[in-house]
């Protein structure tokens, strides 16, 4: 067996898999057998087109590529190569997002909620940042090649959740580009995310973000809604459990301490909160 098909062998064992890191570790020729039929992408994924071009659907929507382009795959997308050409190079890294989700920050995490753009999606284009990209996956895939160790385990974390942040900035680019009301919301969704970056530990309610947007409360959450699929009240909750389990998790910081940390009236109230969300008490979670 070559090199090519042993690298195309491999991918398709780890998507068959789900493992955290599905990598093409260097150039591939062709799409794993697993792609060319309709394949659920668990995690978010990049196809670099380098040379030739292929065809695809992504939810049941046609799209093509060509060399240049950058393929930004969704999390939870239905994906099913349609056509390639005999000419074709590409690299492949589909990852999981869960592993880095407690470090990332809201900016960040955002960016695969708007992703799911439904007015004016954009999965391929010319980013100019293809080589830049391609310096983070040959990083990643040095990693894959070392002994599994808790030092290997945290580099990987760390490339992974730079890769995040250098797409973040591609995506938030393009859509700022963009001369629509796509790129309008768009804007507005942006600072929506940094004020509850900045103020979720104090303010749970909908009308101070409203007021400080310069926005009525009922319009704000339906556009957040449309972008994200979440209300703001929902975006706020989600980024008090990211932090409340990264605390737990990584923190000596006792019950009460967390609940202080977030404002809450009493530790009581905030292991309510808690187990709303999460289905367990904090103390239950930390324990597992």
């Amino acid at each position: 067996m070559d090199a090519q098909q042993e690298r195309l062998s491999r991918l398709d064992y780890s998507l068959l898999c789900e493992e955290n890191i599905c990598s093409s570790r260097g150039m591939l020729c062709a799409f794993p057998a697993s792609l060319k039929k309709p394949f659920l992408i668990k995690g978010a994924g990049l196809v670099v087109c380098r040379q030739g071009n292929f065809a695809f659907s992504l939810n049941q929507k046609p799209f093509s590529a060509q060399a240049g382009e950058t393929l930004f795959i969704p999390e939870e997308s239905l994906f099913q190569v349609l056509k390639e050409s005999e000419d074709l190079q590409l690299f492949i890294l589909i990852y999981q997002i869960e592993p880095i989700r407690d470090i990332m920050g809201n900016s960040v995490v955002s960016m695969y909620l708007y992703m799911q753009l439904r007015t004016e999606p954009c999965y391929v284009w010319n980013t100019g940042e293809e080589e830049e990209v391609l310096k983070y996956m040959a990083l990643l895939d040095s990693t894959l090649q070392m002994q599994e160790s808790t030092f290997n385990s945290y580099e990987q974390k760390l490339l992974l959740l730079g890769l995040t942040y250098r797409i973040c900035s591609i995506y938030n680019r393009k859509l700022l580009d963009l001369k629509t009301s796509v790129g309008h919301k768009h804007d507005i969704f942006m600072k929506l995310i940094q004020l509850i970056e900045k103020y979720y530990t104090e303010q749970r309610g909908v009308e101070f973000y409203a007021d400080k947007l310069c926005l009525s409360p009922k319009y704000l959450s339906a556009l957040s809604k449309s972008i994200s699929g979440f209300t703001v009240q929902e975006l706020i909750f989600k980024s008090i459990i990211r932090k409340s389990i990264s605390l737990l998790k990584n923190t000596q910081k006792n019950i009460q301490e967390i609940s202080n940390y977030f404002n809450f009236p009493n530790a009581s109230y905030f292991g309510t909160f808690f187990k709303k969300q999460t289905g367990m008490s904090p103390q239950q979670y930390r324990k597992q």
